[in-house]
């Protein structure tokens, strides 16, 4: 579907955006922006008032919410993961669920556009056999475009397109997202992330725009790029977002949080902060997501703050933080979204169950990610538990029905009622090719030029080039977490172009690729060693984090066959150019760095390696500046802009710049 600006969608009526669209797709797309013949099968009959789409949608909530029993209510706050009802939809109808989601690599046997409609539509189907036939919220994770399925257009992870700099971008890049995640099926995602990474060690750093908190903020156009203006929600190209993690999931303390023993070394961890930075590094990029870009669904982080600056102490976990879920967020900045859980984020509460499930929605936590996931407890112990606790006072009713309210609204402004299934009719632009169009745009933006000695990139004429390293050639390691899996893998396979595609399609000389530089290399080849992390997600990926971790102990040090190749390469070639394929600075020793002509840091691009290439030869310029500092040694983590000693290999915004040749 092509870009429309959302200064444009604003103005545009349902009726003049097809116009637009059909005129836009006259030469490229055979598809239209109409509700497919499923979708308009299944509308209901007008009758009471939360029926009737001419009616207000406050009227809509309070007709409905006047009808629900207490197990329809609760069953509302409850979200479960699709292996706990895949085998028997029936259980969504039982326990009359809000929500499914999928989790990090959960997906149908059929993981393409039409299996994962066809399984959400199933879920739907048993979701509408409730008495009130109230639609299901199906979630999942597109955090870099809809990673979970194969076929989906992959895009640059956060971190990279915080170094483009382009908010512009960036809505794009989530429009595109929105479509592919609602033409198969899934109608909310969990993004974007609004974390300030604060120390390089967090393995979510990539899911940040950066370390400084008005250039998270500057890229909050991501939410106009899942959801459109207020009131477009209903449309099939757009989703509801969610902004997370609330608050400070950026700011833990490595030392504190590893001194917890057991879990992981940073993540889900505590933050030791003053009120006054936590509220300009945790709390501030929430503002603009609410008043300025209306998000619509927040989920609360899994760390704990601790104002030790101020002597309070006393860490509190955010799931069970009411001063900040209900007084500030939902109170102080008139959040009327919906707040959703992380995942079975209240077990970590202290307590017993029934204790904790009350703690969380005492606090304001709306709807809950209770899946089984093999352990003791789930979606229907949760039911039971926040039954009972409602039963005997624990839990308010006055609480119940605000939870609720806000749930049914979001449904409402889905249009969920009235077209429950999946609208189709976008289902043949996924992964086309104007989708990789924007993604290899992206990841050529994305590119920070560190090194440049002698006007080495870009690279021109004629000659050979020799590729080397073990990042050139997988797409697995460029897509890196949150791609077909959880933690990524080395050997996913996904539509697109490798960084050695795209240097074949760039260069005008032969090109040459040997992984591990075995093979000769010529005196007058140009060299390009591609090296950099494996794929991680959120826990593994800590620096030094866990040993069972699937891809390996993360160090942000090259490995040894990588620094190998960059030495043989740049002692032998007429020029060397290292690429760093990362989620996060590594560290790079000075008398390696001394070696290279060229550093380029290429981030997570995706699926468009060719991006890459098209910097290093010319056919896009390097335009990106670091949104993160670069440190010299390990020791100096944590190091941000702003502080008081401050010797960084390259500082926070640095990245020089060349010509499009």
């Amino acid at each position: 579907m092509p870009y429309v600006p959302r200064t444009t969608r604003t103005t545009l009526s349902q009726r003049g955006l097809r116009a637009l669209l059909a005129a836009a797709c006259a030469g490229t797309l055979a598809v239209a922006l109409v509700p497919d013949a499923s979708a308009q099968a299944h509308q209901p009959q007008h009758g009471p008032t939360y029926l009737n789409p001419k009616a207000p949608i406050g009227q809509r909530v309070t007709d409905l919410l006047g009808r629900m029993t207490l197990a329809d209510k609760v069953g509302q706050m409850t979200q479960a993961e699709r292996s706990d009802v895949d085998a028997d939809p029936s259980l969504i109808a039982t326990w009359r669920l809000g929500s499914v989601l999928s989790g990090g690599g959960s997906v149908p046997t059929d993981n393409s556009v039409t299996g994962w409609a066809d399984m959400v539509d199933r879920y739907q189907a048993a979701a509408l056999q409730t008495p009130l036939h109230i639609p299901i919220l199906y979630g999942v994770d597109s955090v870099h475009g809809h990673g979970n399925m194969l076929g989906a257009t992959v895009f640059p992870h956060n971190i990279g397109l915080g170094a483009s700099r382009d908010p512009q971008l960036v809505e794009q890049v989530e429009h595109v997202t929105a479509i592919e995640t609602r033409a198969s099926g899934p109608q909310w995602v969990f993004a974007p992330c609004l974390c300030v990474a604060r120390d390089d060690r967090w393995g979510r750093t990539y899911e940040s725009f950066g370390e400084d908190p008005s250039l998270v903020a500057m890229m909050e156009t991501a939410i106009d790029g899942f959801q459109g203006a207020p009131g477009q929600l209903d449309r099939p190209d757009h989703v509801l977002a969610t902004a997370k993690h609330f608050a400070g999931d950026g700011l833990t303390s490595y030392d504190a949080t590893k001194a917890l023993g057991g879990g992981y070394p940073i993540d889900q961890g505590i933050d030791q902060v003053s009120q006054a930075d936590f509220a300009r590094l945790a709390l501030a990029p929430y503002i603009p997501a609410i008043k300025r870009h209306d998000v619509q669904s927040v989920m609360p982080s899994f760390s704990s703050v601790d104002f030790t600056n101020d002597g309070l102490g006393n860490p509190v976990k955010m799931s069970a933080d009411k001063d900040l879920i209900t007084g500030w967020l939902k109170q102080q900045q008139h959040f009327d979204g919906m707040v959703v859980s992380d995942w079975q984020a209240i077990r970590q509460l202290p307590g017993t169950y029934s204790e904790q499930v009350a703690a969380g929605v005492n606090a304001g936590i709306d709807m809950f990610m209770e899946p089984y996931s093999g352990s003791a407890v789930g979606a229907p112990d949760f039911i039971a538990a926040l039954t009972q606790n409602v039963k005997d006072g624990t839990v308010p009713m006055s609480r119940i029905n605000d939870a609720v309210s806000r749930i049914l609204r979001v449904k409402f402004e889905l249009g969920l009622f009235e077209h429950p299934y999946t609208n189709r009719s976008l289902a043949g632009t996924v992964g086309d090719a104007q989708h990789h169009a924007l993604a290899r745009r992206a990841a050529a933006e994305s590119q920070v030029l560190l090194k440049n000695s002698g006007s080495t990139l870009p690279l021109s004429g004629r000659q050979p080039v020799y590729v080397a390293g073990g990042s050139a050639d997988s797409f697995g390691k460029q897509a890196g977490g949150w791609t077909l899996q959880w933690q990524g893998d080395p050997n996913n396979v996904i539509p697109g172009t490798t960084i050695l595609d795209g240097i074949k399609q760039d260069s005008r000389g032969p090109v040459t690729y040997s992984e591990d530089a075995s093979a000769t290399i010529p005196s007058n080849a140009r060299g390009i060693v591609v090296v950099g992390e494996t794929p991680y997600a959120e826990g593994p990926g800590d620096y030094n984090g866990p040993t069972w971790a699937p891809n390996g102990v993360q160090t942000m040090a090259f490995s040894a066959s990588d620094q190998a190749a960059i030495e043989k390469v740049c002692a032998a070639a007429a020029s060397c150019t290292v690429v760093v394929v990362s989620g996060r600075p590594m560290i790079i020793p000075a008398d390696l760095l001394s070696k290279m002509d060229s550093l380029v840091e290429a981030w997570l691009p995706g699926s468009e390696g060719a991006g890459v290439a098209d910097d290093l030869f010319g056919r896009h310029a390097y335009t990106g500046k670091l949104p993160v500092t670069w440190p010299r040694t390990i020791d100096q983590e944590p190091i941000n802009v702003g502080d008081a000693s401050y010797d960084p290999l390259f500082p926070y915004g640095f990245g020089l710049t060349t010509r499009v040749r």
